[in-house]
C-alpha cells in the first residue's frame, strides 16, 4: 500500500509555510527512493499547529505539527510514515484537544478529504443532501430547512428558510442563487477554509438551494483577496459540471442548475446583498434602497435568494440527517452550529465549529487558552470591525444571536479578536470610525459624513480637547448612524465606538489623567 501523505494547501496553512514542508517532503522522497501520494487538503482549522503534516497508517491518521522544513529529515528517520514517534508527533487528529471538543457539522470534512476529489467527498456522506432533495418537493425542502432553524451566518441571522420561500412563492421566468463570499471582517476565515477545504459542500447547498427556489443560476461572489479559494472553487465546479452534478439535468433529474465564480474588487460595502448585487452586474458596489428586496427583485431585476457561504454549506447536512437533527443542537432562536473564527491576540488561534451556547469566556480562557502575549485579556471584539468590544464582565454571555443583541453587540460571521491589557480602546474606537469613512459606498449621509466627522472629533478628544463636549457629540454622532444609515456599515460602526466608551472609560480621558492611572 502507498502511504498518503496528507499536507494542506489551505491559505493560512500556507502562509504559515505549508508548501516549502510540502516540497522539502517530496525531496525526501526522491532522495530515499520512496513511493507516496502527498495529498494537499484543506487545513482542519487548528492553525497553531499549521502546518500540520497527516500521515494515513494501518491504524488511521496520524499528526505532526507545527512541522518545519528543517523537521522533514528526522521526521524520515523516526518513521513518521507509519506514525512514528517525533518531537511534532501529535496524534490522532480527531483526539487533538482543540479539535476534539468541536462538533462538526458544516466542517466535517474539512481537512480530512480532497477538496477536489468528489470520489472522496462522497466518500465521506457527500452528494446524501442532494440526493435526498430530489425525492422532494421544493416546498417541502424550503420546510425542512425552515424547521431546521438555520439563521444566515453572514451575520443578519435572518431565517434562512423564510428567504428562500419568498423565492419560491415569487413568480419570474428566471431565479438566482446568489453566495456572498466577500468575507471582509476582520478575524474572520470560515468561508475561505470551506471553499479552499470542502467547495463540493458549497456547491451542493447551492444546488439544493436552485432545486428548493426555482433558481437554474447561480453565482458566487468571492473578495479578490482570496485567489487560493478562486482557484479552488472554479476546478470544482468544473469537475461538479462533469460529474452531472451541476448542468441541464442535476444528478440525472428533471432539475436544471448551474454556477460561475465571480471576483470583486474588494470593497468591504460589498459585502452588503444590495452592494454585491450591484458589483455582480457591473456597476459600481453601492447600497441600494429596499424595497422592492432582493427576494422579489435581485440580480438583473430577478428574484434572488443572497446567502452566506456557510449558510449554504450547512443545508446538505440538514437535508442528509433531517431538520430535527440539526435543530437539536443551540439555544433558544439560535440552532445548530456556529463555526467561531479565533484570532487577534490570542494563544491557540483557529477555527471551532460548536453548537450555540457556550459562553464568551470559554471561549476565549478555555478553547483560545487566554492571549499569546499571557498579559490580561482588556477586551474581545465580536463580529468583525462593525463588532462591539465586550470587557471580561460580560464574558458570561452566551454565544448566541439574542444574548448577544442583548448586551449591545452582534455575532456577525462569529470572528472573535482578542486583545490584551495594553490595547487603547480611544484608537480602537477611532479606527472603526476612520474604517467606515474609508469604506462607506457614499450612498447616504449618516455613513459618509458621520464617519467623518466621528475621526475628526475623537482626535479632539485624544488632544485634549473639550474631552466631555466632543464624547457627548461622539455619541449624538453614533445615534445618528446607528438609525439614520442606508445600510449596516453605517449602522453598525457605533457598536464598537460605543461599546469601548461604555466599557473601557478610563481610555477616554484627557492624557494627563491616563498617564497617571498608568
Amino acid at each position: 500500500m502507498i502511504p498518503r501523505i496528507y499536507i494542506p494547501a489551505d491559505s493560512g496553512a500556507l502562509a504559515l509555510g505549508a508548501e516549502k514542508v510540502a516540497k522539502a517532503i517530496a525531496s525526501e522522497l526522491a532522495e530515499r527512493g520512496i513511493e507516496a501520494k502527498i495529498v494537499r487538503n484543506g487545513s482542519r482549522g487548528a492553525y497553531f499547529l499549521e502546518p500540520m503534516v497527516e500521515v494515513a497508517t494501518a491504524n488511521g491518521r496520524v499528526a505532526y505539527g507545527p512541522v518545519r522544513p528543517s523537521d522533514v529529515k528526522s521526521l524520515f528517520d523516526s518513521g513518521f510514515l507509519t506514525g512514528g514517534p517525533h518531537k511534532r508527533w501529535l496524534g490522532a487528529p480527531d483526539k487533538i484537544p482543540f479539535l476534539a471538543k468541536q462538533t462538526r457539522l458544516t466542517f466535517a470534512r474539512c481537512g480530512v478529504t480532497d477538496p477536489l476529489s468528489l470520489e472522496s467527498y462522497k466518500k465521506h456522506g457527500g452528494l446524501n443532501g442532494l440526493t435526498n432533495a430530489l425525492e422532494l418537493t421544493p416546498a417541502a425542502i424550503v420546510a425542512q430547512v425552515t424547521e431546521s432553524g438555520l439563521r444566515g451566518r453572514g451575520g443578519a441571522g435572518f431565517p434562512t428558510g423564510i428567504k428562500w420561500k419568498t423565492v419560491l412563492d415569487t413568480v419570474g421566468d428566471r431565479k438566482y442563487i446568489v453566495c456572498n463570499a466577500d468575507e471582509g471582517d476582520s478575524g474572520t476565515f470560515a468561508d475561505r477554509m470551506i471553499m479552499e477545504g470542502d467547495p463540493f459542500v458549497l456547491i451542493e447547498g447551492m444546488t439544493i438551494a436552485g432545486v428548493a427556489t426555482g433558481a437554474t443560476k447561480g453565482f458566487v461572489y468571492i473578495r479578490s483577496e482570496y485567489p487560493h479559494a478562486v482557484a479552488v472553487m472554479n476546478k470544482a465546479v468544473e469537475v461538479a459540471r462533469k460529474a452531472g452534478v451541476l448542468g441541464a439535468s442535476v444528478l440525472g433529474s428533471s432539475y436544471a442548475f448551474d454556477m460561475e465564480i465571480r471576483v470583486g474588487a474588494g470593497a468591504y460595502v460589498c459585502g452588503e446583498e444590495t452592494a454585491l448585487l450591484d458589483s455582480l452586474e457591473g456597476k459600481r458596489g453601492m447600497v441600494r434602497a429596499k424595497p422592492p428586496l432582493p427576494a422579489h427583485k435581485g440580480l438583473f431585476g430577478k428574484p434572488t435568494v443572497i446567502n452566506n457561504v456557510i449558510s449554504l454549506a450547512s443545508v446538505p447536512v440538514i437535508m442528509d440527517k433531517g431538520a430535527a437533527f440539526y435543530k437539536d443542537f443551540g439555544m433558544g432562536r439560535s440552532r445548530g452550529t456556529i463555526p467561531i473564527q479565533i484570532a487577534g491576540n490570542v494563544k491557540y488561534g483557529g477555527l471551532f465549529e460548536a453548537a450555540f451556547g457556550m459562553t464568551l469566556g470559554e471561549i476565549v480562557d478555555e478553547i483560545g487558552g487566554g492571549t499569546a502575549t499571557g498579559r490580561p485579556v482588556k477586551a474581545v471584539q465580536v463580529g468583525g470591525p462593525l463588532g462591539a468590544y465586550f470587557p471580561r464582565a460580560l464574558f458570561d454571555t452566551p454565544f448566541d444571536y439574542e444574548a448577544f443583541a442583548a448586551k449591545d453587540g452582534l455575532i456577525g460571521h462569529a470572528g472573535i479578536v482578542v486583545f490584551d491589557d495594553t490595547a487603547d480602546m480611544l484608537k480602537q474606537a477611532r479606527f472603526a470610525m476612520e474604517f467606515c469613512a474609508i469604506e462607506s459606498c457614499g450612498k447616504c449621509t449618516p455613513c459618509r459624513i458621520g464617519s467623518t466627522r466621528g475621526v475628526e472629533t475623537i482626535d479632539k478628544i485624544t488632544a485634549g480637547i473639550e474631552p466631555e463636549k466632543n464624547l457627548a457629540l461622539v455619541t449624538d454622532l453614533c445615534n445618528t448612524m446607528k438609525f439614520g444609515s442606508l445600510c449596516a456599515l453605517g449602522g453598525f460602526t457605533p457598536y464598537p465606538v460605543m461599546s469601548s466608551i461604555t466599557h473601557f472609560p478610563d481610555d477616554f480621558k484627557p492624557a494627563p489623567v491616563r498617564v497617571a492611572a498608568e
